[in-house]
């Protein structure tokens, strides 16, 4: 039978527009509680962002499901993801997608995030540590990018890694304050993005270089 807290959560993400069923149905299979610190379990299933250490955040469940929604991802894509922190986003995309690859620039994080993906058996998600502004060449072209922490501009590496017809979605704005969330297609023909806002959000800001230097994975 179906966890309370868990059934309560895709009500809620219901209620707020959330329509995807397939998204809807990987939300309800991963337990986000495993993706925070045992000290805040009790309060992962809550609808806001809580902290997983480096000064990074988890995202509030409605803001994860609604950038993943707007992603549009299928079964035979291969997303990117800038931004691991705690894997739980990834881990959603991982039941929506082929494969994701995911970067991350605090080397703690990326090791946390990497145990949980081989705990939950989510063998479809490559974590690297890496700066997100570079995105990740050797694996381009990515059918979708989503960028979980907020840049000042869209950097030209993702543009340049997003496949024709890809989708890209990232909060834009200042470091401290009120961010866009931008939905950009790509345009098969010329390149260029065309975007669109969907709505304000809070990220952390997008830094360039790595956090904390340790094994980085080639």
């Amino acid at each position: 039978m179906r966890d309370a807290r868990t059934a309560r959560l895709i009500m809620d993400l219901r209620q707020a527009g959330i329509t995807d069923t397939r998204l809807l149905k990987a939300i309800e299979l991963v337990p986000r509680n495993l993706f925070v610190d045992s000290t805040l379990e009790t309060e992962a299933w809550e609808d806001r962002a809580l902290p997983i250490g480096c000064g990074q955040t988890i995202s509030q469940p409605l803001v994860v499901a609604a950038m993943t929604q707007a992603l549009d991802t299928k079964e035979g894509h291969k997303v990117l993801e800038i931004g691991t922190g705690s894997g739980y986003q990834a881990a959603v995309l991982a039941r929506l997608c082929r494969r994701v690859y995911s970067l991350e620039r605090h080397r703690d994080l990326y090791l946390a995030a990497e145990k949980r993906f081989v705990s939950l058996g989510l063998s479809n998600v490559t974590p690297r540590i890496g700066d997100g502004w570079r995105g990740w060449p050797e694996q381009a072209p990515f059918d979708r990018i989503i960028v979980t922490a907020a840049a000042s501009e869209v950097p030209g590496a993702l543009t340049e890694q997003l496949a024709p017809s890809g989708v890209l979605v990232i909060p834009v704005g200042p470091e401290f304050g009120i961010q866009q969330l931008w939905r950009y297609t790509k345009d098969h023909v010329t390149g260029c993005l065309n975007g669109e806002i969907l709505f304000p959000v809070r990220f952390v800001p997008m830094l360039q270089g790595i956090g904390n230097p340790g094994r980085v994975q080639a």
